[in-house]
């Protein structure tokens, strides 16, 4: 393969020409929302044949989607509040992306749940049949041992060689479990836009719904200002925490998970996740993931997000102070402010229960609802980034029902996405490891593009700032290919650099630089 698959490229001459051409057409499905749900939507119907237009008032993955834990995970929590139907669909999807959709974006990782003082036995005890019943989920699920290694008990000794900065004392060893781990969850994001693409979706970003029909909509287009009228057959609302402001009766009632971010060194050494309890909460986990790229990210709260909804949601002192606090609890030499690096926060699209509801975000349902207004506007709310791909297959169902579109079932169970292959095909890949992890297949396509000269040269495989692990191919191939139409695209979505502000600013002159020379002429 000397090129992208065919039609999966995006770039700011395609946004051109196919918004241009829009309001000439009449599309089968209209979908607003480019997070997760929402490219998954727009993949699901235009893998059935159907004609799709999908849009975003900003770009591939800027709300809820890019703010995740980065985990594809089974549900456990669910199983332990009883959601046993929801923790069997998340165990299920798991399986989906982890060894058909997207196995080079999902591995497995392992988590340790130190036994220290503060956990009681019964609660280990209880913990480690909690972790049996999940493993009975993914053989359920028909996830192999070989994807996904079982549970097991760990000594002391195993536990401070996995993560050597637990405190030893009264360490009476640990618990290992293992869940799906994305490289990336706006990558995944693009990938599901990409490959919708390929099979001639219009994915077009910088484009506002101003009000939303059954039969289309009013747009605007954000780098003009021009408004354009978008007519269609059936609309699906996959807007997130803002689907409430495009339709009405739709009533949410978000949540916000925080996260902090610490350098791999800050950890001295840890190679495994954490789980570490949080107290009075029977079945709660603060999580510490390591990243990969020289960042560790621990989360997440469960706060109520009442009020306006911000474009990106701010992390409270109170909410930073939690985590280090939580995470503290188990550490030789706690973490202190001055460690954070970053932060950031995501707001969950919960739907509201009404006055008759659960008081806490927390106890609120994980499960996705599917939304039909009286004009016909199928909103999909609710659910988590695990099943993104179920919720996308229900909601153009359900679009598909009402209007009586001519489509079969859904077939994205088994439909890779640009990249994928198997464990052994990506293994034996000729690239840097980095863009195997987060490009698959594609890895090679990038190695050339820096040994082109019109592509930028071989300074394109150095990294973008001294220090950090992201390359310069990687933005000029976010621009040719992935969508990217200024530098915030580049270093917040396409890559995470901005994640941390000095690296963000450090990066900055390099993305901005790049931007003219990367695109296709």
């Amino acid at each position: 393969m000397t090129a992208p698959p065919p039609g999966t490229s995006l770039n700011a001459a395609r946004r051109e020409r196919e918004l241009a051409a829009l309001p000439d057409e009449v599309v089968d499905v209209l979908v607003v929302g480019l997070g997760a749900t929402g490219a998954g939507a727009a993949l699901d119907a235009a893998s059935r044949g159907l004609s799709v237009a999908a849009i975003d008032a900003r770009d591939l993955a800027f709300g809820t989607s890019r703010w995740s834990s980065k985990l594809i995970h089974g549900g456990l929590r669910y199983l332990a509040s009883g959601q046993v139907d929801v923790a069997h669909e998340s165990a299920v999807e798991r399986g989906v992306l982890m060894r058909f959709t997207a196995p080079h974006l999902v591995r497995a990782l392992p988590f340790v749940m130190p036994l220290t003082p503060l956990v009681p036995r019964t609660r280990a005890a209880a913990t480690l049949a909690a972790y049996r019943a999940g493993d009975a989920l993914r053989l359920a699920a028909r996830t192999p041992r070989s994807v996904l290694p079982g549970p097991r008990r760990l000594s002391a000794v195993e536990t401070l060689r996995l993560a050597p900065a637990l405190r030893p004392y009264g360490l009476r060893g640990g618990l290992l479990s293992w869940d799906g781990q994305l490289a990336d969850d706006a990558r995944l994001v693009t990938a599901l836009a990409r490959t919708a693409a390929g099979h001639g979706a219009r994915i077009l970003t910088r484009v506002r719904a101003v009000a939303l029909a059954g039969d289309g909509a009013l747009v605007r287009d954000e780098l003009t200002g021009r408004e354009h009228t978008v007519r269609a057959r059936s609309v699906v609302n996959a807007a997130g925490v803002w689907a409430g402001g495009l339709v009405d009766g739709v009533r949410l009632r978000p949540s916000r998970g925080t996260h902090i971010v610490v350098r791999a060194e800050t950890l001295r050494g840890l190679t495994a996740g954490l789980q570490i309890p949080v107290p009075g909460a029977a079945s709660r986990f603060m999580l510490v993931m390591p990243q990969g790229d020289g960042r560790v990210y621990v989360g997440l709260t469960d706060e109520p997000a009442d009020g306006p909804i911000p474009d990106v949601p701010e992390p409270t002192d109170g909410e930073i102070g939690f985590l280090l606090d939580i995470l503290g609890s188990a550490l030789d030499v706690p973490v202190r402010r001055a460690d954070v690096i970053g932060a950031f926060a995501g707001l969950r699209p919960l739907l509201d229960a009404g006055p008759g509801g659960s008081a806490s975000t927390a106890d609120i349902s994980r499960r996705h609802a599917v939304l039909t207004s009286r004009d016909g506007v199928v909103t999909i709310v609710g659910g988590k980034l695990t099943t993104y791909r179920r919720m996308a297959r229900d909601a153009v169902d359900a679009a598909v029902r009402a209007r009586g579109l001519a489509a079969g079932p859904s077939g994205t169970a088994r439909l890779p996405l640009v990249g994928a292959a198997s464990r052994d095909r990506l293994d034996a890949l000729d690239a840097p490891a980095r863009l195997v992890q987060r490009y698959g297949t594609e890895a090679p396509l990038l190695t050339a593009l820096a040994a082109d000269a019109d592509g930028g040269g071989p300074a394109l495989l150095e990294p973008v700032v001294p220090g950090l692990p992201v390359l310069g191919v990687e933005l000029a191939w976010a621009v040719r290919h992935e969508g990217a139409l200024d530098a915030d695209d580049l270093l917040d979505r396409r890559t995470r650099i901005g994640l941390v502000a000095a690296d963000r600013a450090a990066a900055l002159p390099a993305a901005e630089a790049l931007l003219p020379r990367a695109a296709l002429r």
